[in-house]
């Protein structure tokens, strides 16, 4: 995962079931350019092909989350959008896996988007996030119109859309935008938290969980619970499932195989 000069742009680390994947441009600010968009989307392909991953922790190294689109590469040419799947290969991509946001520091423009295309975000209490591209004359296309409003409160998204102002992140949390809060520099470290407890649990009922909350939007009412049902019976007919019953039964910790 590096750049056409070598230099490495996106780090991967393994921790008992959880991957973290971390942007590491600081002298960008975590900008995203073409080399770093192709080596997230290649980490998150790799995040949803493991079994044994369960869940993805995406952050950026020092005290910024990602300052977004890196302009001067842009101008040069370079595109941080890859086709069908988007900024930094994420925003418009079918993540599988459960992915939260880590920020620290400042997510804007496609900071904010990348955010956004996470499942959750735990900030620290002094990031910003924020959409200022009508600033520039432009619009943010990868999430920020379109995901904005269904995580906030429409006319409040509306607001911060058209102004361009920042959204600090303890206003974030009220407004639920923010699953957590920690302390400057600890956000990875209440994600990771976050994430283990959600490893700790059933891989196939995580997955089918998070398919069913991303598909419910395509559904219509009527049609909602027999979709559902398609995706979560083999859930429910699973070994996982007895598995879970007997621990529970047995008073003792479940043994989770996947299947």
């Amino acid at each position: 995962m590096t750049t056409a000069t070598g230099a490495t742009t996106v780090h991967t680390e393994e921790r008992d079931g959880i991957f973290v994947i971390t942007i590491d441009r600081p002298e960008a600010r975590n900008a995203i350019d073409g080399a770093t968009a192709r080596a997230l989307a290649t980490a998150v392909d790799q995040l949803d092909a493991r079994d044994d991953l369960m869940v993805g922790v995406l952050t950026g190294t020092g005290s910024v989350f990602s300052a977004g689109m890196d302009l001067k590469a842009f101008a040069a040419g370079d595109t941080p959008v890859l086709p069908g799947r988007g900024f930094a290969g994420i925003t418009r991509a079918q993540i599988k896996t459960p992915l939260i946001a880590a920020v620290e520091g400042y997510a804007l423009g496609g900071g904010t988007e990348m955010a956004l295309a996470c499942d959750m975000i735990v900030a620290a209490r002094n990031a910003t996030f924020g959409q200022p591209e009508v600033h520039y004359g432009l619009v943010p296309p990868e999430g920020g119109i379109v995901r904005l409003p269904e995580r906030i409160p429409r006319n409040i998204a509306v607001e911060l859309l058209l102004t361009g102002e920042p959204l600090p992140a303890e206003h974030a949390e009220r407004l639920g935008l923010v699953n957590q809060l920690s302390e400057a520099g600890q956000a990875l470290d209440r994600a990771l938290a976050l994430a283990a407890r959600i490893a700790h649990n059933a891989p196939l009922a995580v997955a089918a969980v998070k398919r069913v909350v991303n598909e419910r939007t395509a559904f219509r009412d009527q049609d909602a619970f027999p979709e559902q049902d398609q995706i979560v019976s083999p859930v429910l007919a699973s070994q996982d499932a007895r598995e879970g019953a007997r621990a529970f039964a047995e008073k003792r910790g479940p043994h989770w195989q996947g299947r």
